[in-house]
């Protein structure tokens, strides 16, 4: 039975990548490439790939074409379908927390097509699906400066101080949380839903977060004064500083925001928007090919 590479249109001319599908196959491999030109290509891809019995493929691109593939996989109700990633994005942060190789499209690819698959968790908010972070308010407004902003507000040293004067510009949202049944009012400068572990282009957002312990790990920024950053600054560097409370680290399964102001939201990467918003973890829900060595499962569970 082949894989099926499901390739972002744009990388397919991409040189290093045709040489290593062309070497696997003259090695013996069973590779077959499909690549997108428009938006809601992945999801025909993916439905025409169930219907001809493919029970592996192989999501090529960056971060968002990653949760193109989850989302249409949940939302048809296909999880039985096997997903592995060839990295092609700017920043790879998924891959790169899950511990596939970014560096070498074959060695991505030697491992989407001989490696094991684990069942993992994934995420809905509202109607749609991610894997890897939901990202809200500070950044969340323009997908393309996501990273950037990310970066320069959790990073070190004078990025973040950086960050911080330039976040005190940001009006909060303010509004009502709902954490697993309990109630919370809040006014977020940054808040994030981490499935995996890395945001903004590396950034350790979530770094003890496990893709299969059935939790999602919270993190939420509260608006604060120019007074207030050096303290800010510790609390997000330092998980275990005793601060004042600027910031919040909570493992959740169920979350939900509500407001009267519609709260920017990125989803791996692809934005959305409402005043409120579900979000809940899908325990086991996909089947993900993963190094043998990854750190980021905690049960190791095989797939089928």
């Amino acid at each position: 039975m082949p894989t099926r590479l499901l390739l972002n249109g744009k990388k397919a001319g991409q040189q290093d990548v045709r040489d290593a599908v062309y070497q696997l196959r003259e090695e013996g491999h069973d590779l077959e490439v499909r690549t997108t030109w428009e938006g809601g290509d992945i999801e025909r891809l993916i439905l025409e790939a169930e219907q001809q019995g493919i029970h592996r493929i192989i999501a090529g691109g960056g971060d968002g074409t990653v949760n193109e593939v989850i989302d249409a996989l949940l939302k048809h109700s296909l999880a039985h379908i096997q997903v592995a990633i060839l990295p092609l994005g700017t920043a790879n942060d998924f891959a790169t927390a899950c511990g596939i190789p970014t560096a070498s499209p074959y060695q991505s690819l030697l491992l989407a097509l001989k490696g094991n698959a684990y069942r993992v968790d994934a995420a809905r908010a509202n109607e749609r699906h991610f894997i890897n972070i939901a990202t809200a308010g500070f950044g969340a407004q323009i997908t393309a400066k996501t990273p950037v902003t990310l970066k320069n507000l959790l990073g070190g040293g004078a990025y973040a101080l950086s960050g911080m004067v330039q976040a005190l510009n940001f009006r909060p949202f303010n509004g009502t949380v709902l954490i697993d049944g309990k109630q919370h009012k809040a006014n977020i400068v940054v808040g994030a839903l981490c499935n995996g572990r890395l945001a903004g282009g590396g950034q350790p957002l979530a770094p003890e977060a496990f893709l299969d312990d059935g939790y999602l790990d919270a993190f939420s920024l509260q608006g604060y004064t120019l007074a207030d950053i050096s303290k800010v600054v510790e609390e997000i560097q330092n998980p275990n500083f005793e601060g004042v409370g600027f910031v919040n680290r909570n493992k959740v399964t169920r979350l939900e925001w509500d407001s009267q102001q519609e709260m920017p939201i990125n989803l791996d990467g692809e934005p959305i928007a409402s005043l409120k918003v579900v979000m809940e973890v899908l325990p086991k829900a996909i089947k993900l090919v993963l190094p043998e060595n990854t750190t980021i499962l905690k049960h190791r569970e095989l797939a089928d």
